[in-house]
């Protein structure tokens, strides 16, 4: 297609849509359901795709990637003369942290400008450096407007509907003329702006003075288009380079571009302290580049260069540092994980991937969209107009049971009179595909009674709402006579506000369900951390008998708890329609909906006082702990319990009394994540310890060090720590780290660099292993051995990337001394192995490896006969041997976790059969300006007592640090509530990566170090083993100290020794505005601190 062909159809179809890489207008159609009725590819238009040199500057195709961009950008800065090449040198910054690299390489430029986007990276810096946008209209004519005068509001352009964009008119800079780009995300990699800008001034001497004789300032991100700073521009025009221009254009900036109190995206104090900070790091990079010059006096002072050097980037290096002691053929050596070549060549199947049967229908969730309501009524007229629409099913329509819950039944399947969250499931819709099915759901008409709603653990309180039944109470000494007794020296007061966290796993929610037998039997493969609960659920919602009901799975794309209790509703909602029309049924949810729905980890609220000593000794903790459980208990009360009983961390408190509550508010229920309550409970912990060392002017490691517990310390819930290794791995890191020279070496930077300071950290864990809940502690198996030798090993376990599969092959071939390769895992399914807990708690290793052993030492003991009796050549010809003698060579294993068992009546008891112990030391910078940070160093020290797999566990470390990190770092939920009135109450704002980021390849600390602790053996475990899934995951609070370690240096320039709240996740937001200075007091006092959504 050529230009005239473009033309000629866009004069056809004046509202059409062009496109290149789709990356905006995809978005639109399927997130924001916008149809467009004609869309035109433009990438291959030979007119669009110029890039041309001229003598007055670059033309540039709209059509060009911005790959392609780059590229050219770098080969013009190689071939003209330096000064003539600011702007283009702005550009290929800007575009280093533009998206994605695949995106970079389909997105267009022409698309990014016409989008309008008022957070575009790039309008800034077109408008700020003067381009021209050359217009078309389907005629052939053809005029020119300037960047800065072609957006006109938000989404909207100097464009008519018979025109397009057809290039880019980039004009060389002059001498001493400058441009550059700044940009601020909540995450540096692949994501978008919070607040951007693109700067250019430009100086002439005069009388031996340096004046701008032309300035102009733009920002993204403070309005609904790129503004520029008008009167900041005037007033920089004739002035001097020199401070008093910094200082007087700061002050006009404050009220240049004013964001009001509300403004959609809210994070108005952090916003407008980004303009001022970026327009000082402008001020002090042209200081630099005029650094030299003849008559330019403006010297840059050495303490703020740091306001504009650069993070020092550099390549991640990792050690990972074990020892290997083997038991039998496999176990403890460092195996692949036995799915990992299909998972990286994109073989292994999931459910998604499984064929559909004949006649399958596809099920999308009719969804609340108030947070508390009465039900007045549901009209499907305009669902059951639309193509492919097969039924709507409600809770009149529920064969079985509509109450559900994992513990309590205080949950309905389908919402009958009431809803009492946004995205509660008011029904089920099936039809003929899945994009049919979410169109009919969408066009189910609802019409509601608002009810008063509480949204947050703050209001739940004001209110006394809690669910029944779930306050708790641990008690050791008598606190409060310690705190009247005068022995403590000290006692200190405060609140910590604990943020929650999505489970983001990569496969989101999904199940297939169908019938069998004339619709007599039930059969599904689900994405799954607990086949047993999928099981239970829809033997009860269907009225039928669990053993006629079948649920499988082969693997899950990750669960991290989200898919222990929070999947079987929504496979419960495929089978009503299943059962009930005798055809299969598939349901899938979509990201957005899956985040909005499911529920996420627990938001805490800790009001602490603690009595202590002048030396640092703690005397006394008294603690009250709240979670935000939402609309249904699910696990709230034994998260909270967790909670509790990791409220000493790993410390020494003579007198403790922990008290907790459950409350209940009109959010979407939350559930288990990694972790259980217990990081939450922990990072209450480590903020009250913190407060007592600023209180006494100690470091928070010397109030770690005197207060670790010890061999035999009686625990507040009356358990005695045994084989505690924490005194070991704690001199042990501090060693391998070299804490005291590490922390001279911070000083001294922090000494040398006023805008970037560095911190540091040592954080101990102690987590406990087993359920809970007694009952959850037994784990069944299911061993055949066949005569060619092969083992085929199912148990109730499920794997779901963390390797579990791997280790419990191992442990078998070790058991029958055989190679591993002659071990295979299938599936997990409830009519192999019955009653099965779901995979949690760390303990699925410890238990399914014990039940698995258990059925192999069964077998091995009936073969033990026939192999006495003559020397075998393989394991093979044994087994053949066994079978022509009527040897059984299956057997089913089972093992209960002993010695374990909690009173809450007494309030003791072993509620853990062991403990993993760890610690880490972590460093970072941050620029104190903007609130960006970088993990410098990351080393982590863990007893996992003898490894069954070192490389596994190895990984399952770094993943869950990495996790550990998005938590406390990066990934805030933000919900409609009284402090976000821009988003609708009740709502997720953050339900999708568009607005929630996790972690990328670029918060991965650049120097990042593993080592499992050497010769501590745990006898209580199999083969002495130790858990590993959920402890590494709070090792990464140490990244959340050193950064607050580095605030603390930030604001102790200004004379702000005192104490200060930092919440987690300590986003960008948090860590500058933190930072108290001279461009945050116009917004906000040292002690603001950003509304966190708990």
């Amino acid at each position: 297609m050529n230009l005239q062909n473009l033309l000629d159809l866009k004069s056809r179809y004046p509202d059409a849509k062009l496109v290149v890489g789709n990356t905006e207008i995809g978005i639109e159609m399927r997130l924001k359901r916008i149809q467009y009725q004609v869309i035109i590819s433009v990438g291959y238009v030979s007119d669009l795709n110029i890039l041309a040199v001229h003598d007055d500057g670059i033309e540039i195709g709209a059509a060009i990637r911005l790959t392609e961009l780059q590229t050219f950008l770098k080969k013009v800065i190689e071939k003209r003369p330096f000064h003539e090449t600011s702007s283009c040198k702005a550009l290929i910054e800007q575009l280093k942290w533009f998206a994605g690299k695949q995106i970079r390489n389909v997105a267009s430029v022409g698309g990014n400008i016409c989008t309008a986007s008022p957070i575009s990276d790039l309008n800034p810096l077109w408008m700020s450096a003067g381009a021209k946008f050359r217009i078309i209209d389907c005629k052939g004519g053809i005029r020119s407007k300037m960047a800065k005068d072609f957006f006109l509001g938000y989404r909207k352009v100097n464009l008519a509907s018979t025109e397009i964009l057809l290039s880019i008119h980039l004009p060389w800079t002059r001498q001493f003329e400058f441009i550059k780009e700044f940009k601020q995300a909540h995450r540096r990699e692949d994501d978008i702006a919070i607040v951007n800008a693109g700067m250019r001034v430009f100086l002439e001497e005069n009388n031996g003075r340096w004046f701008v004789a032309d300035a102009s300032i733009v920002y993204g991100g403070v309005g609904p288009v790129s503004l520029s700073a008008l009167r900041t521009e005037t007033f920089l025009i004739g002035k001097g380079w020199d401070k008093d221009l910094l200082q007087g254009a700061l002050r006009i900036l404050e009220e240049d571009i004013v964001l009001k109190e509300n403004a959609p995206g809210g994070m108005v104090e952090f916003r407008r302290s980004l303009m001022l900070s970026f327009f000082f790091k402008f001020h002090q990079w042209i200081c630099q580049q005029m650094n030299g010059k003849e008559s330019f006096s403006e010297m840059l002072d050495g303490s703020n260069l740091s306001a504009i050097r650069s993070f020092k980037e550099s390549f991640c290096i990792g050690t990972q540092n074990y020892e290997i002691i083997k038991h039998g053929s496999s176990v403890g050596s460092p195996e692949v994980h036995l799915s990992s070549r299909l998972q990286v060549t994109g073989e292994a199947e999931y459910v998604d991937d499984i064929p559909l049967p004949p006649n399958c229908l596809h099920a999308a969730l009719v969804l609340s969209k108030k947070p508390h309501a009465r039900i007045i009524s549901i009209d499907d007229g305009g669902a059951k107009s639309l193509p492919g629409f097969a039924g709507l099913f409600l809770a009149k329509d529920v064969p079985g049971g509509n109450d559900i819950g994992p513990v309590i039944h205080d949950e309905e399947l389908f919402a009958s009179q009431f809803v009492t969250c946004v995205g509660q499931v008011i029904g089920v819709v099936v039809s003929d595909t899945h994009e049919n099915a979410k169109l009919a759901a969408e066009k189910v008409h609802i019409e509601y009674e608002e009810l008063p709603a509480v949204i947050s653990i703050h209001d739940a309180i004001r209110a006394n709402s809690f669910h029944p039944n779930t306050e708790r109470c641990l008690k050791k000494g008598d606190v409060e006579q310690c705190f009247k007794s005068g022995v403590c020296d000290k006692i200190i007061e405060g609140e910590v506000c604990v943020g929650g966290q999505e489970h983001f796993y990569l496969e989101p929610n999904c199940s297939l369900v169908w019938t069998m037998d004339g619709g007599h039997e039930v059969h599904m493969i689900s994405s799954t951390q607990a086949p047993q609960k999928h099981q239970k659920y829809i033997s009860h919602v269907l009225g039928v008998p669990m053993s006629k009901v079948v649920c499988k799975t082969k693997r899950i794309g990750g669960g991290f708890g989200g898919k222990e209790t929070r999947s079987a509703f929504i496979a419960a909602a495929a089978a009503v329609p299943c059962y009930l029309l005798n055809r299969p049924v598939k349901i899938t949810l979509d990201r957005d909906v899956d985040m909005m729905i499911s529920g996420q980890r627990h938001s805490f609220l800790g009001k602490y006082k603690v009595g202590f000593t002048n030396e640092g000794k703690l005397l006394a903790l008294d603690l009250e702990i709240y979670n935000n459980a939402g609309n249904s208990l699910d696990l709230s009360l034994a998260v909270l319990e967790r909670a509790m009983f990791h409220s000493d961390n790993v410390y020494e408190i003579p007198k403790v009394k922990v008290s907790g509550r459950v409350c209940y508010t009109n959010l979407p229920s939350n559930t288990a994540f990694r972790g259980f309550g217990g990081p939450q409970g922990m990072l209450i912990v480590e903020n009250w310890i913190q407060h007592v060392a600023v209180e006494l002017k100690k470091t928070p490691e010397e109030i770690r060090e005197i207060n670790l517990q010890i061999e035999g310390s009686i625990l507040h819930y009356g358990q005695q720590l045994q084989h505690c290794t924490l005194s070991r791995l704690w001199d042990e890191l501090k060693s391998s780290c070299e804490f005291s020279k590490a922390r001279k070496d911070v000083d001294l930077f922090n000494l040398h660099n006023r805008w970037k300071k560095r911190g540091l950290a040592i954080v101990p864990t102690k987590f406990g292993i087993s359920f809970t809940s007694k009952f959850m502690n037994q784990a069944g198996a299911l061993v055949h051995v066949y005569t060619d030798g092969s083992v085929l090993v199912t148990h109730g376990g499920v794997e779901m990337g963390q390797g579990l599969h791997t280790k419990i092959a191992q442990i078998a071939a070790s058991s029958f001394c055989i190679p591993l390769s002659s071990v295979f895992i299938s599936e997990t399914s409830t009519d192999k192995v019955p009653n099965a807990s779901p995979t949690a708690a760390s303990a699925s290793s410890d238990m399914y490896g014990a039940a698995v052993l258990d059925a192999c030492e069964q077998i091995k003991a009936r073969m033990e006969p026939i192999a006495s009796r003559q020397k075998h050549t393989s394991f093979a010809e044994l087994a053949n041997a066994c079978y022509m003698e009527r040897i059984d060579l299956s057997a089913h294993g089972f093992y209960i976790t002993p010695d374990i068992g909690f009173d809450w009546t007494s309030g003791k008891g072993s509620v853990f059969k062991y403990y993993t112990f760890g610690a880490a030391f972590a460093e970072v910078e941050i620029d104190t300006l903007t609130g960006d940070f970088h993990t410098r160093i990351a080393d982590v020290l863990l007893d996992l007592g003898y490894s069954l797999n070192p490389a596994i566990d190895v990984g399952q470390i770094e993943g869950a640090f990495i996790q550990g990190l998005g938590w406390v770092a990066l990934e805030e939920l933000k919900w409609g509530d009284a402090d976000r009135k821009w988003i609708r109450p009740g709502h997720l704002y953050t339900c999708g990566p568009g607005t929630y980021k996790i972690p990328s390849a670029n918060d991965i600390p650049i120097r990042f170090n593993v080592s499992l602790l050497k010769g501590a053996p745990n006898v209580n475990a199999i083969h002495s083993s130790k858990a590993v899934g959920e402890p590494p995951f709070f090792l990464a609070s140490s990244v959340f100290f050193a950064i607050k370690d580095a605030i603390v240096a930030a604001r102790a320039v200004l004379g702000h020794d005192e104490w200060f709240q930092l919440d987690n996740p300590a986003t960008p937001e948090r860590i500058r505005m933190a930072c108290s200075d001279d461009f945050t007091k116009p917004f906000a006092s040292s002690y603001y601190r950003p509304k966190l959504s708990i």
